[in-house]
């Protein structure tokens, strides 16, 4: 099998094991070819880490899925974006949502954004602490130009993905306290969390996306 073939086989079956639930194909360091060899197998969602590496791909890319931004997003590099991604997973403070509304506003654009937690409160993988997650989505909906579609985390490391679950549990909890509350501009459709060693447990724990890369094409050179 060529290693087109291969990655499109091993996205099939993540398919087939994740019934309902959309597959992000993360595809940060990977060459275009192998992005749309995944494409091609039918992948809906494409998820990069970095602005330039982003930039640098997409004309390179085959059209049709959706385009996100899940790495941790720096302030000075929100304006390559508007009109490149489709979905931003990682806005997780309120000077990173002012800038994003400056501009997409100023491209007369909306961005598609989630707002992403640190359930374990790692400040070095990025996310709002829970008890922040309020307030962010309060400065969220003050922006007619930022429209919040759900919630993404990044779980801490473990070597039982099984004490994960009090993790995924507690992201659940906050994505339905937040569709609860009822604030403009903000609606839970999308619950991020869940990657290669731990999306089953997220999934059976409420995710209804995951975000998949060493699964898909294999170990990062």
């Amino acid at each position: 099998m060529t290693r087109g073939e291969i990655i499109a086989e091993r996205f099939r079956e993540w398919q087939e094991q994740l019934t309902g639930v959309e597959i992000c194909a993360v595809s940060k360091t990977m060459p275009p070819e192998d992005v749309n060899a995944v494409i091609a197998a039918g992948a809906r969602h494409i998820g990069e880490n970095r602005v330039q590496e982003l930039l640098e791909k997409l004309p390179h890319l085959q059209t049709g899925p959706q385009i996100h931004l899940i790495g941790r997003l720096q302030v000075n590099k929100v304006k390559y974006l508007p009109g490149k991604v489709d979905l931003i997973q990682s806005v997780d403070r309120a000077e990173l949502v002012r800038e994003i509304e400056k501009r997409f506003g100023g491209a007369n654009l909306t961005a598609r954004v989630l707002l992403q937690v640190s359930p374990a409160g790692e400040p070095q993988k990025g996310g709002a602490a829970p008890e922040e997650l309020f307030a962010l989505a309060q400065e969220c909906a003050e922006c007619p130009h930022v429209q919040v579609e759900g919630l993404m985390a990044v779980m801490p490391a473990a070597e039982d993905v099984q004490s994960l679950r009090p993790y995924f549990r507690r992201m659940r909890n906050l994505y339905e306290e937040l569709g609860r509350a009822n604030l403009p501009g903000v609606k839970m459709e999308i619950l991020s969390m869940g990657m290669s060693g731990d999306c089953r447990i997220a999934a059976e724990e409420g995710a209804n996306m995951v975000r998949i890369g060493r699964g898909i094409f294999g170990a990062r050179q």
